[in-house]
């Protein structure tokens, strides 16, 4: 699904990943934790193709293609969503217009005709219901007057809506409560399949009592210093990362 070797990035003459390696299947799930400044949300904005950071070195393979010498817009069509720690808000357009004219750009991009009218409208509603989200906020310009955690809802009805191949969520949440988390992090995980995967970037384990990761990550200083399963997570909130970064 994703395969990154010797990944080296910078932003602003700043070198920030600095030989990140790292092997995702389809149908797993990776946690990325680590201390503040230590990469996590720079690899995000590389993977997706933010134009403020220069990949130095290295390689990103993603389902067989060269992921570095794909647009934007090449990369989500090819089925990668990135799920920002602070959605943005659109003023003026409309949700519904906004994920139709998303959606038929994927398809067209994949030679396929252009949803309908009917089944889209019945998509919605049925992918709404996965991260209950109300038709009036259906029906509303893009994250306009949201809260926090109904834009981080409507950002996991969007990649319900879009269907990618691999999601990567950075610090999804990030200013939730309990109640917001958990319908959250049950939509992601009404997601998973056998033929996607999903890249959590958090730094608490609470979100991941929901999402259960097949790997965890800890990234400091622009590498990953160590890898374990689930229960890696546990250890970290009772150490911190002191006792991997010194060793």
């Amino acid at each position: 699904m994703l395969e990154i070797k010797n990944l080296h990035a910078e932003v602003e003459g700043r070198e920030i990943l600095k030989g990140l390696n790292l092997s995702i299947k389809a149908g797993e799930t990776h946690a990325i934790m680590g201390p503040n400044g230590a990469g996590k949300s720079t690899l995000a904005s590389v993977l997706a193709g933010n134009e403020r950071f220069t990949v130095t070195q290295g390689e990103v393979w993603f389902r067989g293609k060269n992921l570095l010498e794909l647009s934007i817009e090449q990369r989500a069509a090819e089925g990668l969503f990135l799920g920002f720690q602070y959605p943005v808000e659109i003023a003026g357009v409309s949700m519904a217009a906004f994920m139709r004219l998303a959606l038929n750009s994927q398809r067209k991009y994949r030679g396929e005709e252009p949803v309908s009218s009917a089944a889209f409208l019945k998509m919605m509603r049925e992918k709404a219901k996965i991260v209950e989200l109300s038709d009036k906020l259906i029906n509303r310009p893009v994250n306009e007057g949201f809260s926090g955690g109904e834009r981080k809802r409507n950002e996991i009805f969007q990649m319900a809506m879009l269907d990618p191949y691999l999601a990567v969520l950075d610090e999804t949440d990030s200013g939730l409560d309990i109640d917001a988390l958990r319908v959250v992090a049950t939509g992601v995980e009404k997601l998973k399949r056998a033929d996607n995967a999903t890249i959590v970037i958090t730094h608490y384990q609470r979100l991941l009592d929901y999402i259960i990761p097949d790997f965890i990550h800890v990234l400091s200083d622009g590498k990953i210093i160590h890898t374990g399963g689930k229960e890696l997570a546990k250890e970290l909130e009772v150490k911190g990362y002191d006792w991997l970064i010194d060793n």
